[in-house]
């Protein structure tokens, strides 16, 4: 007589043991990292000890969609792969999910990348230090005023938020703007430092500081690299087209340079310079509102007017000390 109770259970087993496998044979080779599997509901199925021990909020909730937030049917279906970090004393993982469809369930695998990461900030900490040294160097070369380039900085990043733009990209200008002049390194110091008004032509010479600021950098591919050469570039476009080196006009002209052409033109005339003394707030403001439609983008004026008190805030935390 036939078992049929005893033929289901070994039936059972055999598939156990062939989805053991086939979750086994998806783990990366000689890989110790932290491994779980969860089922296209998102629960918790298998996670070894170093997994445990890495995410204690997953031991906590018993559900990994909670954390990740991840849509596990797309992950399964698709076999897709993604990444992600996750900061456990001190040390960074990136998790790998892999989808697999014979047992509807998705394999997570953490490899340490704590040193990858630990470059990459270097790397990251060392281009802010070259641009806001390169701007330094540019300042110096035309003796502006010792902090104009950190007040440009902060200047163009509170328009940038007070825009719309996310904290991310309004960092990204704060780092690259200092860089709006760096192209005067290639202009004379007779030019540079001339105390007196310039000629037609050395006018014509000293435009040229945007098309070197850009060049320096339109090879570089890093977002603020690429930052500071628009902002180099357009930083002395105007809205109405007549501006310089490229004659841009309205939102044509780079956000990022329309940003900071406020911003520049505010610290310069508010600050002494070689052929120049600075202008009181009441001017400043009066030509600013003047050039609205003119030199500036309208909807920046209005940003920037509506807002003084925290512009003025920065102009007296990074004022020259004299």
């Amino acid at each position: 007589m036939i078992n049929n109770n005893k033929i289901e259970s070994e039936t059972i087993m055999i598939e156990e043991s062939t989805k053991r496998d086939l979750f086994l044979s998806q783990m990366p080779k000689y890989n110790p990292s932290p491994t779980i599997m969860f089922n296209h509901r998102g629960k918790i199925v298998f996670q070894n000890e170093a997994s445990k021990k890495l995410f204690p909020e997953i031991n906590a909730l018993g559900d990994f969609y909670e954390m990740t937030k991840i849509e596990m049917m797309s992950l399964i279906s698709n076999e897709a792969s993604m990444t992600t970090q996750h900061a456990y004393e001190r040390r960074y993982y990136q998790l790998t999910f892999k989808g697999v469809n014979d047992i509807s369930s998705i394999l997570a695998y953490a490899t340490d990348i704590t040193e990858t990461i630990a470059t990459f900030k270097e790397l990251e900490k060392t281009q802010k230090e070259f641009i806001f040294s390169m701007g330094a160097i540019g300042e110096s070369r035309s003796r502006e005023t010792g902090n104009h380039v950190k007040r440009v900085a902060e200047y163009s990043k509170l328009l940038a938020l007070l825009s719309g733009m996310s904290e991310a990209e309004a960092d990204l200008i704060r780092l690259a703007s200092p860089m709006h002049d760096i192209g005067k390194v290639a202009i004379s110091d007779s030019i540079l430092n001339k105390p007196a008004r310039l000629t037609t032509e050395e006018f014509d010479t000293m435009k040229e500081h945007t098309t070197y600021g850009y060049k320096m950098f339109e090879g570089y591919e890093q977002p603020i690299f690429k930052t500071a050469a628009i902002i180099a570039h357009e930083h002395h476009e105007k809205y109405d087209g007549n501006g310089y080196p490229q004659g841009l006009k309205g939102e044509d002209i780079h956000i990022y340079g329309r940003i900071t052409a406020i911003a520049d033109v505010f610290d310069a005339l508010g600050s002494d310079r070689v052929y120049k003394k600075a202008w009181k707030l009441e001017k400043i403001v009066d030509l600013i509102k003047y050039e609205s439609g003119k030199h500036f983008d309208p909807k920046l004026v209005t940003l920037f007017i509506e807002n003084l008190d925290q512009f003025l805030e920065i102009k007296e935390q990074y004022k020259d000390i004299v």
